[in-house]
């Protein structure tokens, strides 16, 4: 199988290199700059990207360039930081542009490049760069430029190195799609040979390789992530996987139950369950910050997974359905990328419990997971399931989580996913739910003041859950779900809409 090596420098959008290259059929991966060269040459990679970043190649700690990487023979596309470091380190000479270009640019491209082959000669592309090449190293030469960049695209043909001060892998570059073929199959000549069918039975060989004999727990939510793997899981090893499921008290209305009889009637898959509510929510009792409680219930979920763990004998796996975006999110542990928020999935898990971690969704983005799923025969209800956060109701009730809280939302809850499926919408959006104020408005039922809480209601579009916008639902479908939750919920009195998109703002409130 061919593969093409991403090496990171802390882009926003490496992650979505990774994806354009896939949806092509070719296996991407993607590892931090400064992953070794023997680490590389065992990869054998057909074809290296450098991703762009945050730094300038000119800063005393920029991120650098490996030089041996081009001694490997194979076709190099730097992008936006990646063609100034290639500039920069074969000398040729960057320097800070008079006029940083951010946003949407004219490019015109040279038609003669195998790079541009079907491009348009001028077309939109996406910039974000405060730094410009001013001159081009020795054996490159110019196939593209911008108004206010002379160099926007290099080349040495000869030993397939190319360059693009541009973001080819973004929805707002308009040949994106077709410049990242032409570098694939045109350049670097790989073969579309990667899709979930050449997944799956890779990786249940790597889980057989790396299981072997022994037991494989999974610590089960219910949702699309972790129903997948431990599908996975059990269709490479069977009966060695025991999957638990713990109930947290910040689940779904009527969700502990659902989730029992879809892995034991369903899955036939066999599943221990407990029930750790009053658990949780006292280790919540009084809490507030949204960062707090994520670390309490992922905590917790650790303690109580630890103690059932030590029930199942010999047990000597952990299975966990971490996707790559948990990673991005969690912890820079590929490049240089900020963290945003903490997921309770990639904390780590005590080395005293004496598991080792089996993740085999780990590089896989959401819309991957759910095509897997379907691969593996997983009915449309499960792989489309929307997403739901680790921490459950709790980063959806901002404020303290107390019983009635958990009660006001998850009646909320359920009316909008009803309401949402009954008018068809469940499967056009990426996620539909409700948020719990900390705040009080005054209303009026019947003939009575009321002084009760404030419902927010959340809808976006996404692929991966990046990035997302906020979705316009029709008017008299919010309405209903309005009128519903205020007349049937006792407790709130006014529904409110979010209409921001990620970024600025996040998917989950806190």
């Amino acid at each position: 199988m061919d593969k093409v090596l991403i090496l990171d420098y802390g882009s926003q959008y490496t992650q979505l290199i990774a994806r354009r290259i896939r949806e092509q059929n070719v296996y991407s991966e993607i590892q931090p700059f400064n992953y070794g060269i023997d680490k590389i040459r065992a990869f054998a990679p057909k074809a290296i990207v450098l991703s762009g970043g945050p730094a300038s190649v000119l800063g005393k700690d920029a991120p650098g360039l490996d030089l041996k990487i081009l001694e490997l023979g194979v076709p190099i596309l730097g992008i936006c930081y990646g063609i100034q470091l290639l500039a920069h380190h074969l000398g040729g000479k960057v320097t800070p542009s008079n006029k940083r270009e951010y946003g949407r640019a004219t490019f015109e491209a040279d038609a003669g490049s195998p790079l541009f082959r079907g491009v348009k000669a001028k077309s939109v592309v996406w910039m974000s760069h405060g730094d410009s090449l001013e001159k081009i190293p020795a054996g490159f030469h110019k196939i593209g430029e911008s108004d206010n960049t002379p160099f926007c695209a290099i080349a040495d043909p000869g030993k397939k190195i190319y360059g693009v001060q541009f973001h080819p892998e973004v929805v707002h570059t308009e040949e994106g799609v077709q410049i990242l073929h032409n570098f694939l199959f045109h350049i670097a000549g790989l073969k579309a040979d990667w899709n979930m069918a050449a997944f799956l039975q890779t990786e249940k060989e790597k889980i057989r390789a790396q299981v072997g004999k022994g037991k494989v727990i999974c610590g089960l939510s219910g949702g699309v992530d972790s129903t997948v793997a431990a599908l996975l899981i059990h269709e490479a090893v069977g009966d060695q996987l025991e999957c638990i499921f713990i109930n947290n008290g910040l689940l779904r209305k009527d969700e502990a139950q659902k989730v029992q009889d879809t892995f034991r009637e369903h899955f036939k898959i066999k599943l221990h369950y407990v029930d750790a509510s009053e658990r949780f929510l006292s280790r919540l009792k009084g809490v507030t910050d949204p960062e707090q409680k994520r670390k309490i219930i992922g905590n917790e979920f650790i303690y109580v997974f630890e103690e059932m763990a030590k029930q199942i004998q010999d047990a000597k796996f952990l299975a966990q359905g971490t996707l790559y975006p948990d990673v991005i999110e969690s912890v820079s542990f590929k490049g240089p990328s900020a963290t945003i928020k903490s997921h309770h999935n990639v904390g780590g898990l005590p080395e005293r419990m004496g598991l080792a971690l089996v993740e085999p969704l780990r590089e896989l983005f959401k819309d991957e997971v759910r095509e897997l799923g379907a691969q593996m025969g997983m009915p449309k209800a499960l792989t489309h399931r929307q997403p739901f956060p680790g921490p459950g109701l709790a980063i959806r009730i901002l404020g303290e989580v107390t019983p009635e809280a958990i009660r006001l939302l998850q009646e909320a809850d359920d009316i909008l996913v009803s309401e949402i499926k009954f008018a068809d919408w469940y499967y056009k959006v990426w996620q539909s739910f409700a948020v719990l104020l900390p705040i009080k408005t005054v209303g009026v039922m019947g003939d009575e003041r009321t002084y009760e809480n404030v419902l927010a209601v959340r809808c976006v579009s996404s692929v991966d859950g990046m990035t997302a916008d906020w979705v316009p639902l029709p008017s008299d479908l919010l309405g209903r779900i309005s009128n519903r939750i205020i007349n049937e919920v006792r407790g709130i009195n006014r529904v409110v809409y979010d209409i921001s998109s990620k970024p600025p703002a996040t998917i989950e409130w806190e």
